[in-house]
């Protein structure tokens, strides 16, 4: 169908173009434009004023058709009764978001109030807008939403849900409204169409659920639970162009939708997440978090190296090591609770997202394709930006042979080693403290590989590289500020490791020492800092941990120590190291015979050294008797060894009830303070850095001047 004209014939899709870049004074303003001397801040606020750039001086500024329609909105009367074709005609004009949302901001509650009808007129014909056929008009209902839904959000944010739910529909038509709007939602992200439509329903979506601080405040939420969109997100992630596109924002809205009064009813999305089973679905969702995890990895590597090779680092070779400390400290990148909160509920609640972990994909960032620049975007506090979009590209490219790959845990682990380098700012420790819950979660159903494997051999099972980062953290915390809960976590996974290893008798082959030595080590820390921790914190809880991880080697070692020799050298390690379990007895002891607070505490303690104490005990008699009958004054290893094997069977130890049980992981019991607080905070910040002018008028003309 098409105008004609004396000599000009234009499609009526080209008028409606038209129609939406142009308001009808702007198409008087198509010819060479007055110069204008105004300051840029004076352009600011005219553009939020919806003010077109002023004719003359002595001439009043001229405003935005828009900008008059939405002032004929906030007005009582109802703006169609003068133009029967007014709400049709709105939608073909180009959204002025700053305006609609500052006019809503600028109303007093009284006011707000007054024009309710028309507010909620207004969101009602955006939902209807919805299924038109022309995007256009599809776009700019769905960014007066988004509009709308911040500004009384700001206006109504002292305020409970259930006064926005009726500033923006009406309590009488909320449900029929909100069933419209999800059931449009829902068609448009199934859909074979637009990405830049999908682009803003997620959007959208996210501002909906965003809309409260807390978002099991959120009464809007009864209606995205009822009216479910849960199947919309699987089809994003198990599509890999959707997937490209909308993966980011289609986790983090799942994660947020999860979290919806979690703890007091049924939580329909926590329910259907559980039971995914969808390989194609759950490896798209492993995927995006592993990407967007690898791109915070490759962020702290890439100002890890300018740090490096910059003129600080010239600096420092010049003047010492004085400042190295500071140097570290610098190199921080915003850490990505958002995508961490996703890892959790996916590892947490379904047990089939285990696999993924250990799905092998191309290296990130060691595979680039080429692509156009991506326009900036701001960097959010808990990183709700999404990654680049060359990132995602690389990630979904077939194996090869000569790219390296990686998989999701070795991603999640590099990110927590980095996360965990510095926990003494409190958000920090806040991330430490999530990466290793869901190191707990992770190690509970752990897989192990039993193939036997050297140990100079770079292949080894996943779990040694949990174990890896467990040592790490043990010798990089002992600090004056202690990390006290982050280390009975990292305690905790390794505990769960053991048992996991008696119970299934994998003999795993891994560097034990290194364990055993920063076990050690951490107790004399406690030790040394003895009066300065017990201000603080219950010391004796974390030491009896570790001293029932020595017990646990002791009793059931033999069933999944990789080889003989292995149980002989923790032997070695607690007779070599036995001033410090006698230290360790002596403090505990005195504390457990006096009437002071820590008694039973330390008594536990004390009961739990019995067989360390039985090993240490009975070997050094006879290595001492060893040593001056061969008239040696220091036994090398393999003679200590040599003394330990041939005097096993005259040694007594207790049988200790107990040591391969734990107490299985409990979000609602243990964690839920904290989740409360770590989805609130997110949600904040998903909310504040939503970008709905993101999406130009030029990429909507460039996308949709193919639509016939």
């Amino acid at each position: 169908m098409c105008v004609t004209g004396s000599s000009t014939v234009l499609p009526l899709q080209k008028v409606f173009f038209f129609f939406f870049f142009f308001s009808e004074t702007e198409f008087s303003l198509l010819s060479p434009r007055l110069e204008c001397n105004d300051s840029l801040t004076m352009a600011q606020v005219e553009k939020r004023g919806g003010l077109l750039r002023k004719s003359s001086a002595s001439k009043k500024p001229l405003k935005e058709k828009v900008v008059l329609m939405y002032d004929e909105i906030f007005m009582t009367e109802d703006p169609s009764k003068c133009s029967p074709r007014f709400w049709e005609e709105l939608f073909l004009m180009k959204v002025n978001l700053e305006y609609l949302e500052g006019k809503l901001e600028s109303l007093d509650g009284e006011e707000l109030m007054k024009i309710k009808d028309n507010i909620n007129c207004l969101f009602q014909h955006c939902i209807q807008a919805l299924g038109e056929e022309h995007p256009i008009r599809v776009v700019n209902a769905l960014q007066t939403l988004c509009a709308l839904i911040r500004g009384v959000h700001q206006k109504n944010k002292s305020t409970s849900g259930f006064d926005i739910i009726n500033m923006l529909m009406g309590f009488d038509k909320a449900e029929l409204c909100m069933k419209n709007l999800m059931e449009s939602l829902d068609s448009l992200l199934c859909a074979e169409g637009s990405e830049s439509l999908k682009s803003l329903c997620l959007k959208l979506l996210l501002c909906l659920v965003t809309v409260t601080d807390n978002i099991s405040q959120n009464t809007i939420l009864e209606y995205v639970m009822i009216n479910s969109i849960f199947e919309a997100i699987l089809q994003i992630l198990s599509h890999p162009p959707s997937r490209r596109e909308h993966g980011y924002d289609a986790v983090v809205l799942l994660a947020l939708l999860v979290n919806y009064r979690k703890y007091e009813s049924v939580n329909p999305y926590i329910v259907k997440l559980s039971i995914v089973d969808d390989e194609a679905t759950l490896n798209g969702m492993g995927l995006v978090i592993a990407q967007a995890l690898s791109e915070y990895n490759r962020q702290y590597k890439d100002k890890e190296e300018e740090h490096q090779s910059g003129f600080f680092s010239a600096l420092t070779n010049m003047v010492g090591s004085m400042f190295i400390a500071d140097a570290h400290e610098k190199i921080s990148v915003q850490t990505n609770e958002a995508i961490l909160l996703a890892l959790y509920e996916a590892v947490h609640l379904n047990r089939n997202f285990i696999t993924v972990l250990a799905q092998s994909h191309p290296e990130m960032g060691l595979v680039t394709t080429p692509v156009s620049p991506a326009p900036a975007t701001p960097v959010t506090p808990l990183g709700t930006t999404p990654p680049s979009s060359d990132v995602i590209s690389s990630v979904e490219l077939p194996l090869d042979a000569d790219v390296q790959t990686s998989n999701l845990l070795i991603t999640f682990l590099k990110y927590s080693s980095i996360v965990m380098q510095d926990t003494k700012d409190e958000h920090r420790l806040h991330s430490g403290k999530l990466c290793l819950i869901i190191l707990t979660c992770i190690a509970e159903p752990m897989r192990h590989r039993k193939k036997a494997a050297d140990k100079n051999l770079p292949c080894r099972p996943l779990v040694c590289a949990v174990l890896d980062l467990m040592v790490e953290f043990i010798v990089t915390h002992m600090m004056k500020e202690f990390p006290m809960d982050l280390y009975i976590r990292c305690i905790q996974v390794v505990h769960k490791l053991l048992c996991y290893q008696k119970k299934c008798r994998v003999r795993l082959h891994y560097t034990w020492r290194e364990l055993w030595s920063a076990l050690i080590n951490l107790l004399k820390f406690l030790m040394s800092n003895e009066t300065v921790l017990l201000a603080k914190h219950n010391i004796f809880t974390l030491a009896l941990m570790i001293v029932n991880l020595f017990n646990m080697f002791i009793t059931y070692g033999d069933t999944f120590l990789p080889t003989p020799s292995s149980y002989d050298e923790l032997y070695y390690e607690i007779i070599r190291m036995h001033q410090s379990f006698d230290n360790l007895y002596s403090m505990v002891l005195r504390l457990s015979t006096n009437a002071g607070q820590w008694k039973e505490a330390a008594s536990k303690v004390t009961h739990a050294l019995v067989n360390i104490r039985a090993i240490i005990n009975h070997f050094n008699p006879k290595i001492e008797s060893y040593a001056a009958v061969n008239h040696i004054s220091q036994l090398s290893e393999e003679q200590v060894l040599e003394v330990v094997r041939a005097n096993y069977d005259t040694l007594t130890l207790k049988l200790q009830d107990g040591l391969d049980q734990y107490e299985r992981y409990s979000e609602q019991h243990k964690e839920a303070a904290f989740f409360k607080e770590l989805v609130r905070s997110i949600s904040t910040n998903v909310r504040r850095n939503l970008a709905f002018h993101t999406l130009s008028q030029e990429v909507l003309l460039k996308e949709f001047s193919t639509i016939s």
